[in-house]
């Protein structure tokens, strides 16, 4: 009597060992889009907790976020994508930029961000 036998053959197992590697190469491409957008919120938020900062003028609030930034290496946000706008009790920082990142060949995999943080006086946080 033949034993039946189970599993994958090669060919499926490469297969499978493809569609995986792909999304592990997407995924490799994607993920420093994806931390310096948290690195840019955590800057954000950082610097609403920094004492009186919402007294500071915006080009002095700009150079604290960038400073920042610096340090995370944050290197696709320009002072062009930063506007600081005025609101009731203080300042509301807006940072929208856009990343593109080749993927394969002429494919480019686009992530386009928005953060925003408002810098309160009265030491609410938005």
């Amino acid at each position: 009597m033949r034993r039946r036998q189970g599993g994958i053959t090669l060919l499926g197992f490469i297969i499978v060992a493809g569609v995986v590697g792909f999304f592990i190469f997407i995924g490799i491409k994607l993920f420093p889009m994806y931390s310096e957008y948290y690195s840019v919120k955590s800057a954000l938020k950082g610097l609403a907790t920094e004492a009186g900062v919402a007294r500071y003028e915006p080009s002095r609030i700009q150079d604290l976020l960038f400073r920042r930034l610096y340090v995370s290496y944050s290197s696709n946000i320009k002072r062009e994508h930063v506007k600081i706008t005025r609101i009731d009790n203080g300042w509301q920082v807006d940072v929208k930029y856009e990343v593109r990142k080749p993927l394969v060949a002429n494919l480019d995999v686009v992530g386009k961000f928005h953060a925003t943080q408002q810098l309160i006086r009265s030491g609410e946080l938005n």
